[in-house]
């Protein structure tokens, strides 16, 4: 079994003083103290960043980039700070090349459709993976349809892992994106990304990851992947919902028509043409979230403040004992046993549905999630409906995953 080392895990990332920050893990849910095993779906918000959200909304409430006023100025100072504050976290070379959306879906829709439109012809090729999120599925899907081109997917093996072998014959001359997840949001399998954007650039195809899941486990560096576009949503990352970015190389950035139209996205207008704006305004039109995107910065700066090795360590002593404790509860089967791994268990308990486990797991003030989560593609290739995924943050606690554990058990013994 996982020896669980809390002098070099809980101790040293003093999470009791974490949890403090975090005013939901407070709460009392079905007569129990909350147990919030969720946040593959949604991350719980420090009082740091609701903070910033109102003092946005109480002190700076005004448009940005149109008007010349003093509140105008001050947001608008705030929501460019965000920008160059997101350039400098993921490592980006240049604040222009990061693409302010409403999340993951909206970043991956965007390019969809601005790529599409620019490079997709008939008997063209999108190659996507087994374990993708239906927002890395469908945009893609809908596009190669209106382009004649055609959606290609590498397979999973039965541990939860991309069958890489074949790589080099998916990677053929009628490919022109790979699209493909950093970390597998059903799973928790960290993807060797790197290998696969360097074997697609060997053949100057451009490369999307899909960073939803990866951002809130680990540092992220797209300089040193190399990797062209990169999309993430704040609210999976400690931050609000409602606000995400694209992370594009400039040149594709600026070879790529623009997604939306309306207000700020235009360099001018006339009744017979319109000229558009410079990166990244191309790709913002409309009034922003304003709000979201400080919020963003605010748990940017939050994020920085903590040891990223001790946050690795501390998830991945969670993730061991959960995976040890559940073992040991028969008849549970775990779906998804990759080596590298971020803090995701997904498990089936014997016969009994998803649904019913995560119902009475709630009854014990236990939040998990249960379903396809998304990923229907992936459930299908290990034929089954769905799993019970238990999703850890670096704010559990191994006292938390005792509840999880004494929750399955009374669920098993309910549903036998």
């Amino acid at each position: 079994m996982y020896a669980f080392d809390e002098t070099s895990a809980i101790a040293a990332m003093d999470v009791e003083t974490i949890r403090q920050d975090f005013p939901a893990l407070a709460m009392q849910v079905r007569q129990q103290p909350l147990v919030y095993l969720d946040n593959a779906a949604t991350t719980q918000k420090p009082q740091q960043v609701i903070d910033a959200i109102s003092h946005y909304y109480a002190a700076q409430n005004a448009n940005v980039h149109r008007s010349v006023h003093y509140l105008s100025e001050q947001a608008t100072a705030a929501f460019e700070g965000v920008r160059e504050q997101v350039r400098a976290f993921i490592n980006a070379p240049q604040s222009h090349e990061i693409i302010f959306t409403s999340g993951t879906t909206d970043s991956i829709n965007l390019l969809a459709s601005s790529f599409a439109q620019q490079y997709l012809q008939t008997g063209d090729e999108v190659l996507v993976t087994d374990m993708e999120h239906h927002s890395n599925i469908v945009p893609w899907q809908m596009v190669c349809e209106q382009r004649g081109a055609r959606l290609q997917s590498i397979p999973v093996s039965d541990t939860g892992e991309l069958q890489l072998d074949r790589l080099d014959e998916y990677l053929n001359e009628r490919v022109r994106l790979v699209a493909l997840t950093h970390v597998s949001n059903s799973l928790g399998t960290i993807n060797p990304v790197a290998d696969i954007i360097r074997m697609a650039h060997e053949r100057d195809i451009p490369v999307l990851l899909d960073g939803a899941q990866a951002m809130a486990h680990m540092r992220v560096d797209v300089r040193a992947l190399d990797v062209d576009f990169y999309a993430f949503s704040a609210h999976k990352m400690f931050g609000p919902t409602g606000v995400g970015v694209l992370y594009g190389k400039s040149h594709w950035l600026e070879s790529l028509p623009p997604y939306q139209s309306g207000g700020e996205m235009i360099e001018s207008v006339s009744m017979t043409k319109s000229t558009f704006a410079e990166l990244p305004y191309k790709f913002e039109a409309g009034t922003p979230n304003i709000a979201g995107v400080i919020g963003l910065g605010a748990v940017i700066n939050y994020l920085q403040k903590l040891d990223a090795s001790q946050v690795k360590q501390h998830e991945q002593a969670l993730l061991h004992y959960a995976r040890d404790e559940l073992q040991q509860i028969i008849p549970c089967r775990f779906i998804g046993t990759a080596e590298n791994k971020v803090p995701i268990v997904s498990f089936l308990l014997g016969e009994a549905h998803p649904y019913d486990v995560g119902v009475i797991l709630d009854q014990m003030g236990v939040a998990i999630r249960t379903g396809h989560h998304c990923t229907q593609p992936l459930m299908q290739r290990f034929e089954i409906p769905g799993t019970v995924r238990a999703s850890f943050a670096f704010y559990n606690t191994r006292q938390e995953v005792d509840r999880l554990i004494e929750a399955v058990n009374r669920a098993r013994d309910m549903l036998s």
